[in-house]
C-alpha cells in the first residue's frame, strides 16, 4: 500500500500528540509531519521531496499564524492545490466562513476527546486521495459538530 503525507501545524503539543496518536491508530501508512507554526510548516514544504496529500492548519499559531500561511500557500503555484483543513477552538461563524473564503477545503473544531477526533479523522483518510469533499460534507449533513463546508 503506497505511503500517504499529512501535515500538522499546531503550536500545542497535547493536541498534537492526540492528533498524530489518533493518525497512527487509523492507518499505520500514513506519515504525520508536525510544525509549531506556519513558517515552520512551509519551511518543510520547501523542502520536502513529497507533497502531502492533506494539509490541517491550526487558527492561532505564534511567529505565522494558519491564516497567514494559507495565504502564503494559495499564492504558491507548488501548495496551492493541497486541499487545507483549518483548525481552532472556535467555533465562530466568522472564522468558520473566513476558512472558506480564504480556500482551505472546510473548517474544523477541535474536539476535546479522543474519540471525536478519532472518528472524523478516520473519514478523512479513508477518503484523502478521493471524495474528501463529499465525505466532508456528509460529515456536516449527519450532524458531525466539528466540521463545516460550504
Amino acid at each position: 500500500m503506497k505511503q500517504k503525507i499529512m501535515m500538522l501545524a499546531d503550536d500545542d503539543r497535547d493536541d498534537t500528540e492526540m492528533f498524530c496518536e489518533a493518525v497512527a491508530e487509523i492507518d499505520q501508512n500514513i506519515i504525520c509531519h508536525c510544525a509549531v507554526n506556519g513558517e515552520k510548516l512551509l519551511e518543510k514544504l520547501d523542502i520536502s521531496n513529497q507533497l502531502p496529500q492533506i494539509i490541517f492548519l491550526d487558527v492561532n499559531m505564534p511567529i505565522m499564524n494558519g491564516w497567514e500561511c494559507l495565504r502564503v500557500m494559495k499564492k504558491n503555484n507548488r501548495y496551492k492545490d493541497i486541499p487545507v483543513i483549518m483548525m481552532s477552538t472556535s467555533s465562530h461563524l466568522e472564522e468558520i466562513d473566513n476558512a472558506i473564503i480564504k480556500g482551505a477545503m472546510c473548517y474544523f473544531v477541535k474536539p476535546n476527546n479522543y474519540n471525536d477526533l478519532a472518528k472524523a479523522l478516520k473519514v478523512i483518510i479513508e477518503n484523502i486521495e478521493t471524495g474528501l469533499t463529499e465525505a466532508l460534507a456528509n460529515l456536516q449533513r449527519d450532524g458531525h459538530k466539528y466540521i463545516y463546508t460550504l
